[in-house]
């Protein structure tokens, strides 16, 4: 969340007054949807470690108002490419751009843009949770009146109203992951990156979260998640990426993905097969 607080947010912007999130955050429904514009563009984004290439020239776009899902085994690459695109990694080539602004070239503007939400929540422990969204109003330069409006909105859509005033390090792990995705949509992004955001949430936390990042979609916003929780993919994301030892090896609609594999039907299937894993579950069938 907030890059890990990295303080190159400086006061250089002034967050212009935007629709509030949610309907009970005073959505209107009539909001007009915004034209099909690359929010997010990636091209030949490669990063090595001395001779490890964890991410190798992968390149992909996602437009405002899609949400897109990014998927692989672990050690495939996600997380450092996420990292890269929200500016906490330097990548070893290649570019990423977000709202239109290069990353590395760019950073305040694109981080301004964005954000960013991690699969750990990195939080101030002894702050309560009005005191880290006032400080992240402060970071984005919002007016006092305009944090104040936002924050009441966000802790009572997370329903975190009852234990806004408490240390966050006596949160539940749920918990401290609303605070992380309230705190990130405080300045209205028109881009959020998610690491596997519904982990540790329970059933109700995860379906409002669903909800959430389909309503941003239909206003506009671009989302990029990562989750290994395929179903989740399967039903939410307009389309969805699938890195592989650090290459993108597939990217499209659901459609696009099942005549890209040989007659699986389903996400799992699909992705199993892409990634090598059919033989592990042709193990696991057989052991049950």
């Amino acid at each position: 969340m907030l890059h890990s607080y990295n303080l190159i947010y400086e006061k250089a912007y002034k967050i212009e007054e935007a629709p509030l999130l949610f309907a009970s955050l005073h959505i209107h429904t009539e909001v007009p949807p915004m034209p099909s514009t690359p929010l997010i563009e990636l091209h030949e984004l490669t990063k090595n470690y001395g001779t490890k290439t964890a991410v190798d020239r992968v390149s992909l776009s996602v437009s405002g108002g899609e949400v897109f899902g990014f998927l692989g085994p672990n050690g495939a690459g996600k997380t450092t490419t996420i990292k890269m695109m929200v500016g906490l990694l330097q990548p070893t080539s290649g570019t990423a751009r977000v709202a239109g602004y290069d990353v590395q070239q760019q950073p305040l503007l694109a981080k301004a843009a964005s954000g960013y939400v991690p699969d750990t929540p990195n939080l101030y422990a002894k702050l309560s949770a009005r005191e880290l969204m006032r400080f992240v109003g402060d970071l984005y330069s919002m007016s006092p009146d305009q944090t104040g409006r936002r924050m009441d909105e966000l802790l009572r859509l997370f329903s975190l109203e009852e234990a806004s005033d408490d240390p966050l390090d006596s949160y539940s792990h749920g918990m401290q992951q609303k605070t992380s995705l309230a705190a990130a949509l405080m300045h209205d992004p028109k881009v959020l990156v998610l690491d596997e955001p519904t982990v540790g949430l329970d059933p109700k936390s995860a379906r409002l979260i669903k909800d959430l990042l389909q309503q941003l979609a239909d206003r506009g916003s671009a989302v990029f998640l990562s989750t290994h929780i395929l179903e989740i993919a399967e039903r939410m994301c307009d389309r969805i990426g699938i890195i592989n030892r650090g290459r993108l090896i597939a990217v499209g609609t659901m459609e696009e993905l099942r005549a890209m594999g040989t007659g699986e039907t389903s996400l799992e299937d699909i992705f199993l097969s892409l990634t090598g894993g059919a033989e592990a579950a042709a193990i696991a069938e057989v052991l049950k």
